[in-house]
């Protein structure tokens, strides 16, 4: 079932009634409150300092397994609540995690690490950039990735990813195309580490980011490969929003149509969000020792 990713940018008091969110406009009290089943929620955006959300409700969405983005002042997505377990043998699954070979992990690395360099090649490839050095990396990258051929691929991709010309550079303090990045990225980092959590593993411990600020170590690995998939919304966003600086209300909209991009697993479409599960559930089979390949998207 696809669920759905709620924005809330104005205003609001948010409740539960009975097994429903419940929303009440403030400033707007004529305007009748609206409910929606919690059971259809997946991620729960907040972006407005005057939202209050009541504390059943967000211990339902936990039970639920909703992803609770809070946004900064900026209007960034900066922090991110979800339940502390939601699988039913989530101890045996930590232990095998934690438990699982540094050999596996470099191997599981190396594939996603592949994955990422090929789908970031189809992405050029689809608006007309020579792939051939792309290509040339993907057979270059080894267990572990010990020469970092991802960076070199990366350095490549961002130089063409909008053209030549535009002196483009990745930098996550900037605005504009950055910031739209920044949005999208922190949405699909969301939907991952929910997938993660479902599958019962712990999203910070990476199989290689080790950062000691970073929570979401195993979901910025595991996003890797699907990062394409934000990148192609933002270059269309960018193209019909040449001028924009901030993130509107609209490129926002936009941006949060993440969750539900077509991604292809095996021959099998399926919204992003359905086949990120697919790809955490892989991941568990590894480190329960049932499978040694992760399931992940061929972009198109």
């Amino acid at each position: 079932m696809i669920k759905r990713t709620l924005y809330f940018g104005n205003p609001c008091y948010l409740k539960k009634t009975e097994m429903q969110l419940c929303i009440g406009f403030i400033g707007n009290e004529e305007r009748p409150d609206v409910t929606i089943p919690i059971e259809d929620v997946g991620i729960v955006v907040l972006d407005h300092p005057q939202i209050t959300m009541t504390h059943a409700l967000i211990s339902a969405l936990s039970d639920n397994n909703v992803a609770i983005v809070s946004c900064d002042a900026k209007h960034l997505p900066y922090g991110l609540m979800l339940p502390m377990y939601a699988h039913h043998a989530f101890t045996e699954k930590m232990y095998e995690q934690l438990e699982s070979s540094l050999p596996l992990r470099k191997n599981l690395w190396q594939q996603t690490v592949i994955f990422k360099i090929a789908n970031q090649a189809a992405m050029l490839r689809s608006i007309g950039v020579d792939v051939g050095k792309m290509q040339y990396f993907e057979k270059m990258v080894k267990s572990g990735d010990p020469q970092n051929v991802e960076g070199r691929a990366a350095a490549y991709y961002w130089e063409h990813l909008f053209g030549e010309k535009s002196n483009f550079v990745r930098n996550r303090d900037e605005d504009g195309i950055n910031a739209m990045l920044n949005y999208g990225y922190a949405i699909l980092l969301a939907v991952v580490a929910r997938a993660l959590v479902s599958s019962g593993l712990l999203p910070a411990m990476g199989i290689h980011h080790r950062n000691k600020y970073n929570p979401w170590c195993l979901a910025s690995d595991i996003m890797e490969p699907y990062r394409p998939y934000v990148d192609r919304i933002v270059l269309e966003v960018s193209g019909e929003f040449p001028e924009s600086e901030e993130l509107t209300p609209e490129i926002k909209k936009k941006l949060l149509q993440v969750p539900v991009a077509d991604v292809v697993i095996e021959g099998k479409k399926s919204p992003l969000m359905v086949g990120i599960s697919r790809t955490t559930a892989s991941l568990s089979a590894c480190f329960e020792g049932t499978s040694r390949k992760i399931l992940y998207p061929e972009f198109s």
